[in-house]
């Protein structure tokens, strides 16, 4: 594209997030998205049909979290559309359709002077490279103002076609339930939309001041096909002579020296990966069976994967650490009064209902891949790396996750089925059993961490915190983006939330010890906060019973110069009632977290008895700024609080020569039904910029529950699964 002024001010709009894609670029673009009969493409993120049906393009996935409605919501309330008429479709590869929210966190950082050209240079980044990625809570702060701009654009060009026709003002008209409108005159966007799309789209649409459903619950697009069972999820994929496989990973570090396959049927046909052996059969339980007849032998790792590893973090807590954060003096936190608490965390699967599966049909060296993944772009990398081709021969078509949490962002599932249908020359689906899913996650890392404090009443006067935990970024970089380098890094990046604490500490100190991990780690569900959180809040709770100050109380007197986390802290306290011991066997905790650009607080009641620890009511505030489905966020807190009290209570992965032990859920239990706590939302006000909501409801729990435990039994749990450490 030649460069002239139209493009830099193109360029100009994409660092600010307010493109709205194909329709404000020079008409020679492509547009990426498929126009179907009858549809008319107003811009990258909408069409509409004949019919009157409003399709939007939905770049994120939809992993139960509710994005497809989340986004389409935005899109259609700046167009002025009739909800009843609204669907979705999922976005292809395209440079509009890349998630700049990814860099929201990113740049926050950054003096004022440098934000918006690094914002600038990482946006043009990923639209050149079509970056399509579900993660960090990014898909509302993301693609907002986008979304928002796209359907007020439909809605101008909607205007100015109908203008015509009635010879009015085009500021005059306005659109509501899929109509234009212009005092008594009507007319549907479906015998307007021919006309809209010869309009110019303006460069600077006017966005609404009040909103039409905007801010209110509406019905989610995907429950009823997920209520009738007709939704497609990635086991759901069916093609013309597809055949099916069933994997077996080899132990970490080990070299296969081997197989005896005498038991394999002859209609079964083995196939030897790089890390994998698997069974090609006319059905996924006859290639398990067939494959539970192969023997693989192995030469073990000289060090292979266990007990050690967790050793190894504790033993990192007697150095010094890197320093990344140093003000004040935090000598007092060494003299004697001082408080000294030492944690763990364990090794967390994600445990998704869905186990990793992938279909791929490959056809005149043209790749075809269906499966459930959070990023389209990486799952299109992957499939061509595994077969040696151009980037160009894969196409890849996303399905709905049944659970992601950070887990299907990485590809092992589709470079697997890739290799096996090249082997086996017929499509191929690919299902890890439930075994192999546990036993090939890529976990969240273990950590041990050494907290030393002094406070009085009113605050902490001294904080040094030594936290020992893996690189989970160049991990999952290495994987995913091997070009890139991703040697491990001490750092704040590698242990966020434990930083920047949200409470005034003049005297504070952070430090980070890497050390040696040899299983694969990953994003899981609120990544570094998921034990930041922990730490953090446990802490915090140990100084306020040290210093004889109420929890809730103590915090609050150091969040003076943060208003909108005490509004929430007080909201919640406020709904819960009283902290600390409700009678014997009862107690109450607090725990506040900022994540994602959004801010939750968590009361939780706990009741101890012979028989265990039960959870019966959790109450949360949450603020994530401007709110467009407030059913979503309170599902999203009450999924982040189960997910999160479901690890906090029982999760916890292992390893003995070099393999997972716990291989499924009797294992690796997760919460039932009957053991799921009552939750009540509180959803504070705001106008703010809009925060992530997938991610924060999950880092608070674990450290409410432990301190409401605390309160309940007089004794503190400084170690992960609590159940366990029971």
């Amino acid at each position: 594209m030649a460069l002239t002024r139209r493009s830099l001010l193109i360029a100009a709009g994409a660092g600010t997030g307010l493109a709205i894609g194909w329709a404000v670029w020079p008409r020679a673009r492509q547009l990426h998205w498929a126009v179907g009969e009858g549809e008319t493409a107003l811009n990258a993120f909408l069409k509409i049909g004949a019919d009157g049906r409003v399709v939007v393009a939905v770049p994120q996935a939809e992993m139960g979290q509710g994005v497809m409605s989340g986004l389409a919501q935005i899109a259609a309330d700046e167009l002025g559309a009739d909800w009843n008429a609204v669907g979705v479709e999922p976005a292809p590869l395209g440079p509009d359709f890349g998630n700049k929210g990814m860099l929201i966190d990113q740049v926050g950082g950054m003096p004022a002077a440098f934000r918006g050209a690094a914002g600038w240079a990482g946006g043009k980044v990923i639209e050149y490279f079509d970056f399509q990625i579900t993660g960090g809570s990014t898909s509302t702060r993301g693609f907002e103002a986008p979304l928002r701009a796209a359907g007020a654009s439909a809605r101008e060009m909607l205007c100015k076609a109908a203008a015509r026709r009635w010879s009015v003002d085009w500021q005059d008209c306005d659109t509501k339930d899929g109509f234009v409108i212009h005092k008594a005159n009507r007319l549907a966007f479906a015998d307007v939309v021919a006309d809209a799309a010869t309009e110019d789209a303006p460069s600077s649409p006017t966005l609404r001041t009040t909103p039409h459903f905007a801010g209110k619950p509406v019905q989610r697009l995907d429950i009823p096909s997920k209520t009738d069972g007709s939704a497609r999820f990635g086991a759901d994929v069916r093609l013309p002579g597809m055949m099916y496989a069933a994997i077996r990973h080899d132990p970490f570090g080990a070299t296969r020296t081997g197989i005896d396959r005498k038991g394999l049927p002859n209609s079964a046909r083995l196939v030897e990966g790089p890390d994998f052996i698997a069974v090609v059969a006319d059905g996924w339980y006859a290639a398990k069976t067939a494959l539970e007849a192969v023997t693989p032998t192995y030469k073990a790792d000289a060090k292979p994967a266990g007990p050690w590893i967790e050793a190894g973090l504790k033993a990192a807590l007697a150095g010094d650490g890197t320093v990344v954060k140093d003000e004040g003096d935090v000598a007092a936190a060494s003299a004697k009064g001082a408080v000294s608490a030492d944690y763990t965390l364990p090794f967390l699967a994600h445990a998704c209902m869905e186990p990793m599966t992938a279909t791929v049909r490959i056809d005149n060296g043209k790749v075809e891949v269906w499966a459930p993944t959070q990023s389209v772009t990486l799952a299109t990398w992957a499939a061509a790396r595994a077969l040696g081709v151009e980037d160009s021969m894969v196409t890849v078509y996303p399905t709905l996750l049944g659970g992601g949490f950070g887990r299907k962002i990485e590809n092992d599932a589709i470079a697997a089925a890739a290799l096996i249908a090249k082997a086996a020359g017929r499509p191929v689906q690919l299902i890890y059993s439930r075994e192999e899913d546990f036993g090939r996650d890529r976990w969240r890392p273990a950590l041990a961490a050494r907290l030393k404090g002094m406070a009085t009443p009113s605050g902490v006067t001294a904080w040094d915190a030594h936290i020992a935990v893996p690189d989970v970024a160049s991990s999952v970089v290495g994987r995913n983006l091997p070009a890139l380098p991703a040697k491990p890094t001490a750092g704040a990046a590698a242990i966020e939330g434990s930083v920047e604490l949200p409470y005034a500490i003049a005297n504070l100190r952070v430090a980070h010890s890497l050390a040696d991990c040899p299983v694969p780690i990953g994003f899981w569900r609120s990544v570094g906060h998921s034990f930041s959180g922990f730490l953090t809040e446990s802490f915090i709770d140990e100084l306020a019973h040290a210093a004889g100050a109420d929890p809730g109380a103590f915090r609050l007197a150091m969040l003076k110069d943060a208003p909108r986390h005490a509004a929430v802290l007080r909201a919640v306290l406020k709904a819960a009632g009283p902290l600390g011991q409700q009678s014997p066997g009862v107690g109450r905790g607090v725990a506040l977290v900022e994540s994602f650009g959004s801010i939750v607080a968590e009361v939780a009641e706990v009741v101890v008895t012979p028989e265990g620890i039960r959870v019966p009511r959790v109450w949360a505030a949450v603020d994530c700024g401007r709110v467009f489905n407030p059913d979503t966020v309170k599902a999203q807190i009450e999924s982040g609080i189960n997910y999160g009290l479901s690890a906090a209570l029982n999760g916890r992965a292992t390893f003995a020569d070099g393999e997972a032990v716990e291989r499924n859920f009797d294992t690796h239990p997760v919460l039932m039904l009957a053991d799921a706590p009552a939750i009540e939302v509180i959803i504070i006000a705001s106008t703010e910029s809009p925060g992530g909501i997938g991610e924060p409801g999950t880092p608070p729990i674990a450290p409410a529950v432990a301190n409401a435990l605390f309160a309940a039994t007089g004794q503190r749990r400084r170690d992960l699964p609590l159940v366990r450490a029971a």
